[in-house]
This record gives structure tokens, sequence and C-alpha cells, in this order.
């Protein structure tokens, strides 16, 4: 018996190198705007065989799994000492999610977690679910991660084992394996989620961008933009909506700030996820949107509809029918890499450059909010390619 043991374990371990080792290669598919590639980044199986089997024949001698992994998706994004980081949210089979952190040396492919997962620091009103952080390398000299800390809702009856208060956590690091625990944020909002903050000081305050909540599920008007004096006991007095929900838009139940945005000379970059309900359920998206230089609240551009959209096995999973993006990152040659979930599964890389994201974002319709309008977007580009019209063989 103890030689299928061993039989099996190496099994195990040469599939997960050959996982780890897989070459991912681009997509044929050209849009003009991004790259997908073919194979997930990150899935269950790129969990440590390690974290979730006993290798030890006596206690367990049939090799099976100790602890399950549901899921690996939501992973937020940092570019690290030359190394593509991404700090996943992991699912075991109980449900309850925690953060660990894969790297790779290109951040397409060759992705290993690191050791340990990590062990973030609890407040005083322990967090019963931790998830979907977003990382951001703000100019006080601090890596700061927000995420949403989930606790049971008190004074509901014991009957009632499903009513939850979400709220945003905030922790920080220097070497993303140390961190400390701050203040969970306060704002007039019952609840919060996607939460982010802004990467620099706005008037001598840390900047976030929330997202009220009316309750656990139900999502208030929109993604908001407040300040707070001290991080360390994060205090929002006034929110003002940035972007609201619209009625027949792909945004129309809810929406939320994906990643930190990101610097143009033109404005600031923002990938958010867009909301609607269909006939199949919730569908997820993710769109863009620019914000003024110096008025973050002021959106100066928003293309119409969805940028990106669940396609082919990315429709189906956990959750299905679902994108979402809490992570990229930036390279130092305009490159971008776009770091996004599918149906609460697996984790996906787009990439893309700079100057075509402010292209799509500055060039590209807004929603006219009414099919006549969009009849008239599409003659219009009609009518101006009657003026160049491709030179016959």
């Amino acid at each position: 018996m103890k030689n299928g043991f061993e039989d099996r374990l190496s099994k195990l371990k040469l599939e997960q190198e050959k996982l780890f080792t897989k070459m991912n290669e681009h997509t044929q598919e050209d849009n003009g705007l991004y790259t997908r590639y073919q194979n997930p980044v990150l899935t269950a199986a790129h969990i440590p065989l390690n974290w979730r089997y006993d290798f030890d024949f006596n206690s367990n001698p049939y090799l099976m799994q100790r602890f399950g992994i549901n899921a690996v998706l939501n992973a937020g994004a940092i570019k690290w000492q030359g190394k593509y980081l991404l700090m996943a949210r992991v699912e075991g089979v109980d449900r309850k999610s925690f953060f660990a952190i894969a790297e790779s040396p290109n951040g397409i492919d060759n992705f290993r977690f690191w050791d340990y997962p990590i062990l973030m620091p609890e407040t005083e009103f322990p967090d019963t679910n931790i998830y979907d952080i977003r990382l951001v390398e703000h100019e006080d000299g601090w890596i700061y991660g927000l995420f949403c800390t989930e606790r049971k809702k008190t004074g509901v009856p014991e009957s009632d084992q499903s009513s939850a208060v979400a709220q945003c956590g905030i922790a920080r690091t220097k070497d993303l394996l140390n961190w400390e625990r701050l203040n969970d944020l306060l704002t007039p909002s019952a609840q919060q989620r996607n939460v982010v903050l802004h990467p620099e000081f706005v008037e001598g305050k840390y900047a976030f961008y929330t997202r009220p909540q009316d309750g656990f599920i139900d999502a208030g008007g929109g993604i908001g933009f407040g300040l707070a004096d001290d991080i360390t006991n994060a205090i929002i007095k006034e929110e003002v909506l940035v972007d609201k929900k619209i009625y027949h838009t792909v945004y129309e139940l809810k929406n939320g700030l994906g990643p930190a945005p990101i610097k143009t000379t033109q404005g600031w970059m923002h990938m958010a996820h867009g909301v609607r309900n269909t006939a199949a359920g919730l569908r997820y998206v993710l769109y863009l949107f620019m914000t003024d230089l110096k008025d973050l609240t002021k959106v100066t551009h928003k293309p119409a509809g969805y940028f990106m959209a669940p396609e082919g096995i990315e429709r189906v999973g956990d959750v299905s029918n679902v994108l979402f993006c809490n992570g990229w990152i930036k390279n130092e040659d305009g490159t971008i890499h776009i770091y996004y979930a599918s149906s609460d599964t697996r984790m996906h890389v787009a990439t893309t450059t700079v100057d075509q994201l402010v292209d799509y974002l500055i060039n590209n319709p807004e929603d006219g909010l009414r099919s006549a309008a969009s009849v008239t977007t599409i003659t219009g580009i009609i009518e101006k390619n009657k003026e160049h019209q491709p030179l016959n063989g």
C-alpha cells in the first residue's frame, strides 16, 4: 500500500510541476485594445500540495486532501523587486477566504505561491471572512491592502444565519510578508465593499474610492469618493458620488472600482465592474472611465458599455457569467498587465498599453442612453468611413 502512496504522491508533484511551467500563449483574437491569454494564470490546482495534503503515510495512508481548495480568484497585483505578484483570494471548501501571494518572473505564466499564506492580523472584532484585496503603493512609503471584511450581523434572530455586515479592512506592510492591521474604515454608509485607496495624497489627506451599501447585497448610488485625515484611524465624513448607476446600462444594478487608478498625462484611468440582472442571473463585466487629474470626482471620459466581458470558459464556474478585476500593473515601458477573475473560480491575464487605453477612453463614444442615440453614433461612423474607403486589390 505504501508503494501506491509514493506513486500517487510522485504523480501529483509531476502534474503540478507541468502546470507551473506550462507556457501561456496569447489568443488569436485582436480587438486592437487588449490581448487575452489561453490559460488561466492561477487556479485551485496551483495551490501548493503541502497546503492540501498530509504527506505522512501513517496519518494519511490514502493520501487524501486534508484541506480542500474551491477557488483562486480576485487578486490584488503589484510589481515588487522585479517580480509580478498576485495577492489572491483563496477560498477553501469550507467557504472561508484568505490571502496568499503568487509570484511570476514575467506576469504571464510560471506563477508559484510563496511558502505560506498570509496570516492577516485581526481587529478586536475578528473577521469571519476576508477577501478581494486591493494593493496600493502609496506616496507615504507604505504598501496598503484594502479588503472586504465580513462579519455576522448582530441583533438578528438565531434562525437567521445569513445576514452579514461588510466593511473595509485596512492593513499595511513594507515587505508583503509582515502586515500591520489598522482600524477598519468608517464612513457614513451602513456597509462598504470595493474600497480603493488613491495612491497619492489629496489636499494632504488620504483619498478613498468607496462603494456605499444600504445592506450586504444592496448597493447604494454608485462609486463614491471621500477623504480621511489619518489612515491609522480612517474616518470619512462625506462621500461624493463619482460614477453613478444608470438605468439600462451594464452598471445599472451596482458598480464598484477595481484596482487603484493609473495616472496618465490625460487623467486618471479607472477600471470598474458593472453589474446588471438577467433572466440567467447577475452578469458582471468590466468597464473603464477617466477622471480629471486635479478633481478626482470629475469624470472626463467614459466609453459606452463594457471594456471586457466573460467569454467561453470564463462564463462557467462557481458563480457563472462574472468578470472581476482588482489588480493591474503598469510597467516601465507603458505596457499593462490586467489580472481578472472569471466566474469566481480562476485568475487570468490580459495585456495592453497605456496608449491603447487612453485612445479608447478619449475616442470611443459615450453612452447616449437611448436606442436612437446608438443608431446615430453608428451612422456617424458609417458616414465618416465613406471618406476613407479601403483601396480594392
